[in-house]
């Protein structure tokens, strides 16, 4: 554990401009940006975009995200911080909550339709999403802060002749075009009317917010190009598209979603937050310190081929956790880390959970440990023998828990604790 802590500081003294070294030029700021590895592409060009970006001419950016789920993933984590670069360049940046097209449901990576939402769930998730991505954006930013928009404030307003004369410019050959409408033909799935007015009313986002680019995954890029065919035939101004990597896993090409419940979680609080990093395969470690760091791509590069696995990890579980949590909250999840899982002894600041009316039942309790959690993951979990009170696996969810005076340890898999009060 020394050597490690003898190994950030080094590496954070690089990151520390000495009094000699010049502030980065624009040219390699936009450069660092544009060859870090996040962006994987920029229709219709790269490079005109990369000239726009030198220019002192401010863009207007956007990114759009449905809020579908309680919580947002480190994934969606690179996006914004990609977005406040662009901002802190000058540039006009908008987050794009979808309100309206969440109630909708894009089908993008299923066979199935999504689960529709209520409104009142989408304005409960919209609140939770704000407050885990103000660490990674400036919001409060006299000069140009980031502008906070909901696309129910127009689409909302659509009437059905509005909505008609949107798709009298698109045609169904350019919808089947999608890999997901496709798959579904070719599975004989149905594909419904309302998943097609889905690309129509994202892309219209773009007619609305009078756009210069728009942020997008690589999964949305069909939707974004609808936006860039709209605003082409209702404004006459083109714009760009920026597709962004999805964080994969280099080997098992598993994705984070939100929807599925897997990946690194924003809420989740710093010693959790520093686990669920830890609990990541070796391969994952590379994709953390490009796409959820800034630490310079020589360095990573060093990160990689000087320290062992362990050592690699840790430094990025140090850093990310840093990002949302304070240094001082990053550390003492670190140390806690090192007590609990490396060292095996006992830690005593991990997250406690007070439990007023006992006895409780297991998946209550569980509920109230894990309250992102369906109830299936609940159930798969107990299946798995992933829960363990005290050391002890426990299986049966209808079994009641009365927590001891002294408390009680619930360990979630192999990275999660939780301290239980009464």
């Amino acid at each position: 554990m020394e050597n490690m802590k003898n190994i950030i500081k080094e590496e954070n003294n690089v990151d520390t401009p000495k009094k000699d070294e010049k502030d980065p030029t624009r040219a390699e700021i936009v450069e660092r940006i544009m060859n870090r590895g996040v962006i994987v592409d920029v229709l219709p060009d790269k490079e005109t975009f990369h000239q726009r970006l030198l220019s002192m001419e401010p863009m207007k950016i956007y990114i759009g995200a449905d809020p579908t789920s309680t919580t947002l993933h480190l994934s969606h984590a690179k996006n914004y911080m990609l977005l406040e670069e662009f901002r802190k360049l000058g540039h006009e940046v908008i987050v794009l909550f979808g309100g309206f097209t969440a109630r909708i449901g894009d089908p993008t990576g299923k066979l199935g339709t999504r689960k529709q939402l209520s409104l009142e769930e989408v304005q409960k998730n919209v609140q939770g999403w704000m407050e885990q991505i103000r660490p990674l954006m400036d919001f409060d930013d006299k000069e140009n802060p980031p502008r906070i928009v909901n696309n129910n404030e127009w689409l909302s307003k659509l009437t059905m002749e509005d909505t008609v004369h949107l798709a009298s410019n698109l045609t169904v050959q350019q919808m089947i075009e999608r890999d997901m409408f496709a798959k579904r033909l070719k599975e004989k799935q149905p594909i419904y009317l309302h998943e097609f007015i889905y690309p129509l009313l994202q892309g219209y986002d773009s007619v609305a917010l009078d756009v210069d680019a728009e942020l997008c995954g690589t999964d949305q890029t069909f939707n974004a190009l609808v936006g860039r065919t709209l605003l082409r035939k209702l404004k006459h101004k083109d714009k760009f598209v920026v597709s962004v990597n999805l964080m994969e896993n280099p080997i098992t090409h598993e994705l984070m979603s939100k929807s599925r419940g897997t990946g690194v979680f924003l809420d989740l609080d710093p010693f959790n937050m520093y686990g669920a990093i830890m609990s990541q395969p070796d391969e994952m470690i590379k994709v953390f310190l490009i796409n959820n760091t800034r630490i310079p791509l020589e360095e990573v590069e060093s990160i990689m081929r000087s320290n062992n696995p362990r050592d690699a990890k840790m430094r990025a579980a140090l850093e990310v956790t840093k990002i949302f949590h304070g240094e001082a909250k990053a550390q003492e999840a670190q140390d806690s880390f090192v007590k609990l899982v490396q060292k095996k002894e006992s830690a005593n600041d991990i997250p406690e959970i007070k439990i007023e009316n006992q006895p409780i039942s297991l998946y209550d309790l569980l509920k109230k440990c894990l309250p992102d959690n369906t109830g299936s993951d609940i159930r798969r979990l107990l299946v798995q023998n992933a829960i363990k009170i005290d050391g002890s696996i426990v299986t049966e969810s209808k079994s009641m828990v009365t927590i001891p005076g002294k408390g009680l340890e619930l360990k979630v898999g192999k990275k999660r604790w939780f301290r239980v009060i009464s």
